[in-house]
């Protein structure tokens, strides 16, 4: 297809915007109705550093990168809003994959109440997506910080950990845990990699009962948990042995550390347990929350959110995140996805 012609048929990919947005994709700019509070995040994602073609399908790209700019919204406790997409397309990727990574992109934003309402597309040496996303509430009280904890608050994550990074292992090597991981279970965890789920309901039902600081996992809780410590000045204490741990991740860490891709741990259940805390708390990607919130409102908290919660531990004063418990000091020198 000639650029318009693209252009015109990746828009009707996407469908019909949503009641916020006075004028969309096809004019100059998108226009749309505030709310008072706006909140705004940017994240881009490109082949061979974030996302492979060899495993991931096109669909799979588009929705990872709209995914992972939504999570940020959702640590906020803000409601998802637009998105703003810029596609850079390289040489030999067809009209269909653009297509199919739109149409990708466009069932996660139904499902999430978010509308694609503008965009650009160019031709790059690789495949590059930037989203840019709007998030809304009617109060500044109503979101969620990374600097608010206090000692003495409870600290919890949503959800299963490690799940992402198992999958990209058994996508990098299909064979390695395969006779120690169930397929259904397989599938489950190579779909959080490729399909993960921004916690928007439960960052909005967090923030309304009392969380005091959120961060999304995106770089593993061993730096996240860090970025929030540093941004509140607290130090939060985790115990190793409260992680919950995906099903399927113990199985498919120990199969890493066999080929030495953990760092080292050592053999047996023992060095088992090791391999899948290490990589639960440093693969990162899977999008949980982690939060911290008074020990008076973690029941509210609980009986709102969409998902299980797992209280981790404390925020204390000090400053950094350290583990308690079995593995404490190799925890504690784990740190997850640097970006530079």
């Amino acid at each position: 297809m000639a650029e318009l012609e693209l252009i015109a048929a990746i828009r009707a990919a996407l469908g019909a915007p949503g009641e916020r947005v006075v004028r969309g994709s096809g004019d100059d700019a998108a226009v749309v109705r505030a709310r008072p509070f706006a909140v705004t995040s940017i994240d881009t994602v490109a082949e061979g550093v974030h996302f492979d073609m060899e495993t991931c399908s096109p669909a799979d790209a588009g929705h990872r990168a709209l995914a992972t700019a939504l999570s940020d919204l959702a640590a906020m406790g803000a409601q998802a809003g637009e998105a703003y997409v810029s596609l850079a397309l390289p040489e030999g990727f067809a009209d269909g994959d653009a297509l199919e990574l739109a149409r990708g992109m466009a069932a996660l934003a139904e499902r999430t109440g978010t509308t694609i309402a503008g965009g650009d597309v160019v031709r790059a040496g690789a495949l590059v997506i930037a989203v840019s996303v709007t998030g809304w509430a009617e109060r500044e009280r109503d979101l969620v910080g990374r600097d608010g904890a206090q000692p003495g608050d409870l600290v919890g994550v949503t959800g299963t950990l490690g799940a992402a990074g198992a999958g990209f292992h058994l996508l990098s090597d299909p064979n390695a845990a395969s006779d120690r991981v169930d397929g259904g279970v397989a599938a489950a965890l190579v779909a959080r990699h490729l399909r993960p789920t921004p916690r928007l309901a439960a960052g909005r039902a967090l923030a309304a009962a009392g969380a005091t600081a959120m961060i999304d996992l995106s770089d593993g809780l061993a730096t996240d948990g860090r970025h929030l410590a540093r941004a509140s000045r607290v130090a939060l204490e985790i115990d190793a042995t409260a992680l919950p741990i995906a099903p399927g991740v113990a199985e498919v860490a120990r199969a890493a550390a066999g080929r030495g891709a953990d760092g080292g741990a050592s053999r047996g259940d023992e060095g088992s347990a090791l391999a899948a805390r290490r990589l639960a708390v440093s693969a990162g990607e899977d999008y949980e929350l982690l939060f911290t919130i008074p020990p008076e409102r973690w029941d509210a908290a609980a009986a709102a959110v969409d998902v299980p919660l797992t209280r981790l531990g404390s925020a204390l004063g000090g400053e950094g995140l350290r583990f308690t418990g079995p593995d404490a000091a190799d925890l504690d020198a784990v740190r997850g996805y640097e970006h530079l």
